[in-house]
């Protein structure tokens, strides 16, 4: 049923831990939110396939994982059913299915539903209390909290140890700092991810938040918790390095991570919207194939024999 893709595989392996934590913080309904989000997008991906006779990608399989861990854990069901099947369809099929698509599906259903319906995912986060999974289906604690990042440009404190081991709220797969440390080196030792695209949107949105925090600019993170708030390190880390979307050559890469970073952080700070990372990521996908053209080198044309050199050959 399903093309073999190691590259995609190992991406599933690194994911899964971090959807197991988040089932201990939240209880049974990320799991339950995570299967519905899986079988939609599978679904999606075989209708297209079929009639193009090919099987459905592993990478569908990467989306919908990504795309349900990207979620606030009290998001409605019909929220996350949406937001695949836009991410599988608009994202990926319509571009011709895998390999062809220009923006990271998993973004396009994240930065989809985020517009449509910010007032209710607004509402949907939980604070955990680490034993999610034994209080049932609804989770620990069902209210809404504020998220680290909100309660910094507060000014209020946060425990840098629940932060750095995800016990904070926050979107399904981003808290754990650690775990999500841990898959980096698993993907960067099994050369699955670039360190290069992992490495360049880190420095933009750490390098910005720097700034931002030395000129005193009251609504931005302290650049101390700038790269552990939010879902900067698991974009860096999961999204960034989609090698569909992103630029081939080496160069472009750099400048394709730093204006992620770079964006996520204008707009974390001076927008609306909570977070800037599926911003960041989808300008990003825009100018991809742009940044590859500006670091190629045009080949010089031959030079034409002089007249005289000519005759002489003739």
């Amino acid at each position: 049923m399903f093309q073999k893709q190691q590259v995609m595989r190992r991406v599933v392996y690194s994911l899964i831990p971090l959807l197991v934590f988040s089932i201990f913080l939240y209880g049974f309904r990320v799991l339950v939110t995570t299967a519905l989000v899986l079988a939609l997008g599978i679904l999606v991906e075989f209708i297209f396939e079929k009639t193009r006779k090919k099987k459905v990608s592993e990478a569908v399989l990467v989306t919908s994982l990504l795309f349900a861990l990207s979620l606030p854990p009290s998001t409605p069901f019909w929220i996350a059913a949406i937001g695949i099947i836009f991410a599988v369809f608009m994202g990926k099929e319509v571009f011709g299915g895998f390999g062809r698509n220009i923006f990271n599906p998993a973004i396009s259903g994240r930065l989809f539903v985020y517009i449509t319906f910010p007032t209710v995912l607004g509402q949907a986060w939980q604070a955990p209390s680490g034993f999610g999974m034994l209080s049932g289906f609804a989770g620990a604690d069902a209210l809404t909290s504020a998220t680290p990042m909100a309660l910094l440009r507060a000014g209020e404190s946060v425990d840098f140890l629940n932060l750095f081991l995800g016990i904070r709220a926050g979107a399904v797969g981003e808290s754990s700092i650690l775990l999500i440390l841990i898959a980096a080196a698993y993907l960067l030792i099994t050369k699955t991810a670039n360190w290069r695209l992992i490495l360049s949107t880190l420095a933009g949105a750490g390098i910005l938040s720097f700034l931002f925090d030395i000129t005193g600019i009251k609504t931005a993170v302290p650049a101390e918790y700038a790269l552990m708030t939010g879902s900067i390190l698991f974009v860096s880390v999961f999204m960034a390095t989609d090698p569909i979307s992103a630029p081939n050559k080496k160069a472009a890469q750099w400048i394709y991570g730093f204006v992620i970073g770079i964006v996520s952080v204008l707009i974390r700070t001076f927008a609306g919207f909570p977070e800037g990372t599926s911003f960041g990521v989808f300008i990003g996908n825009v100018f991809a194939s742009l940044f590859d053209e500006m670091v190629t080198k045009k080949k010089k044309p031959a030079k034409k024999p002089a007249p005289a050199a000519a005759e002489a050959k003739s």
